[in-house]
């Protein structure tokens, strides 16, 4: 038996002493000190945030005032005739989409509030399904301190209803007679997003606007800004609703989410105030991360300490130099080399071992690239575990594509020429696929079947699948040249994609199975495929893959089919082109992108 000697041996007994040393000094005299530093400085940062957010807000509450000022005065003023106000109001009130709604009120000789006149950007509402009665709903079902207002006071107060219209509602004085006293003021209801998206990012420190009451404006959870929620409970609220000073920050507990949080708020000018919140155990964390500072000074102290047993590191050092190199080596996929150290401890037994592993990872990398032939990148989930029957139910975008008068060509060309033009074909649109994350499933004679999202799920995989399907219209213009040029004939394709739910796994038997998705979403797509050559387009979308990519796509409503398998009409849309990053309309569009529809198999165009 040949004797090991163990490399704890030789270093441990010096290296622990030094690195336990270090880091017990490092840790005790540095972590106090960077606690306070972290807490002193988000505070500030606290501070400032809310302090940014609240001038931010105010600025566009005083615009927002002036609007509705200027738009309450064309209300209040006489014309000759309503055709003038209507003109008038078409430049103060129509021109700025975050108004929503403006009413102006008088108080009669009796001192009663009433409503003088009023307009509504009914569009907006439309989008929601209510007609210009919503407005007066909302001042029935909201109690908009209106007396309040005629007191001389600005108000705002979050109108929006759960299954409503999101609104803040604003009122303003603007009239008074030749005593002081107002006479009218202003009303305008404004587009809740106009605020809110002030308050859209995300973080760790959350900033959220309350009203005078500490009710919610706006936050970053659109949910509770619509719920309008009550936060009154939260300290840091309670605390701005009695405190008179304009800014304030100062650590407290959250009962209702049992966490500690250090918080800043700032009132603005017309009554609204910002709140700045971070949890205090993100704040520490940098205190945390000196801890594991700590550490790492410890390893390099213990490198000091190497450098004193340097003298006996001879018989470890040199066999690690040399299994670091057979490392980089493998690393670079050359599994061709060994180790080959000859040493009596755990070093020998780790370069013996890593020889035994670079003939497995050697044999593994032979098999890997004989399955991304076949399976692409379903290589790497085969590869991860057990090939057992069975599935998994996604959302996945299916991609289908055929080769126009395919069967004519075949008749009237040898098997080598088709091959020979399938693999051209082939390689252009596989390569394209693969470049926008998707994975080619099967070849069907001249089809090509295709996923996204099976393998690894993006949220942006439909827009990936159509962004492919635009590229593939130019690369086959391209690739039509070339095949004109040498007198071949030039091919046309169809594709059909949907968006839906499938089975993605295995299927088959123990002794044969295959990777694929299976699902009604896969017969879509494949019906509308087969619905491009009887609407005349190259490419066709589902009405779901429609909605999910229309503000990033040029689309146009192709046509509805009924198609086998289906009760209702398919309702497919074309695709024009795309929207570029600076929202221009950017049209891609080849002479074999549109040609004469025909009849077609199991699709029957619905009128």
């Amino acid at each position: 038996m040949k004797l090991r000697i163990p490399i704890a041996v030789k270093l441990i007994t010096i290296t622990v002493l030094l690195l336990l040393s270090a880091t017990l000094a490092i840790t005790l005299r540095s972590a106090d000190y960077f606690e306070k530093e972290s807490r002193t400085r988000e505070e500030e940062n606290n501070s400032q945030e809310a302090k940014a957010r609240a001038l931010q807000i105010e600025n566009l509450l005083f615009n927002l005032v002036q609007k509705t000022k200027s738009v309450g005065t064309v209300l209040y003023n006489s014309f000759n005739n309503e055709e003038d106000r209507k003109a008038s109001l078409d430049l103060n009130f129509k021109t700025d989409t975050s108004l929503v709604a403006v009413e102006v009120f008088t108080l009669d000789v009796n001192g009663q509030v009433q409503p003088l006149r009023k307009t509504v950007n009914s569009g907006y509402l439309a989008q929601f399904k209510f007609d210009d009665s919503y407005i007066d709903k909302i001042r029935k079902d909201k109690e908009f301190p209106i007396t309040s207002v005629f007191a001389g006071n600005v108000e705002i107060m979050n109108s929006s209803e759960p299954d409503g219209v999101p609104l803040v509602t604003l009122g303003v004085p603007f009239v008074k007679d030749q005593f002081g006293r107002i006479t009218h003021i202003a009303v305008s209801d404004i587009r809740l997003d106009r605020i809110q998206k002030v308050f859209s990012a995300k973080s760790e420190r959350t900033s959220y606007l309350v009203d005078k009451r500490g009710k919610l404006l706006a936050h970053p959870n659109d949910e509770w800004a619509i719920n309008a929620f009550d936060m009154a409970k939260v300290p840091i609220v309670s605390k701005s609703l009695i405190e008179k000073s304009i800014t304030k920050q100062f650590p407290y507990f959250d009962p209702e989410t049992e966490r500690d949080y250090i918080g800043a708020y700032y009132k603005t000018a017309l009554g609204p105030t910002v709140v700045t919140q971070i949890p205090e155990d993100f704040v520490l964390l940098p205190s945390k991360k000196v801890k594991q500072n700590a550490f790492f000074t410890a390893g390099m102290v213990l490198s000091g300490a190497l450098f004193l047993v340097f003298m006996f590191s001879f018989s470890l050092t040199i066999p690690i130099e040399k299994l670091l190199e057979t490392t980089l080596e493998v690393a670079s996929g050359n599994f061709d080399v060994k180790a080959n150290i000859k040493s009596h401890d755990e070093v020998g037994q780790l370069a013996s071992a890593f020889d035994n592993m670079t003939e497995g990872l050697k044999e593994r990398d032979k098999i890997k690239n004989v399955m991304n032939k076949f399976h692409g990148a379903m290589a790497d989930e085969l590869m991860s575990g057990d090939a057992a029957l069975g599935g998994t139910k996604k959302e996945v975008t299916v991609f289908f594509s055929d080769i126009r008068d395919f069967t004519k060509f075949s008749e009237g060309h040898t098997p080598e020429e088709v091959v020979e033009m399938l693999n051209e074909y082939f390689a252009v649109m596989v390569g394209i696929i693969n470049r926008h994350n998707g994975v080619v499933d099967k070849f069907i004679g001249d089809a090509i079947m295709a996923i996204w999202g099976a393998v690894k799920k993006e949220d942006d995989d439909p827009y990936q699948c159509v962004k492919a399907c635009i590229e593939m219209r130019q690369a086959l213009a391209e690739l039509n040249e070339k095949r004109i040029a040498r007198g071949k004939t030039p091919i046309k394709i169809g594709i059909g994609i949907h968006t839906g739910d499938a089975i993605s796994g295995n299927i088959g038997s123990d002794e044969r199975m295959e990777y694929t998705v299976i699902g009604d979403s896969v017969n879509m797509a494949a019906r509308i495929e087969a619905s491009t050559k009887a609407f005349g387009a190259d490419l066709l979308l589902s009405e779901t893959t429609a909605q999910i990519v229309q503000e990033q796509f040029i689309l146009e409503l192709g046509g509805k089919a009924e198609v086998k398998g289906k009760s209702e009409p398919l309702c497919m849309y074309k695709v024009r082109g795309y929207i570029d990053e600076d929202g221009k309309e950017v049209r891609v569009q080849t002479e074999y992108s549109d040609f004469a529809a025909e009849a077609a198999d199991k699709v029957k165009v619905a009128s």
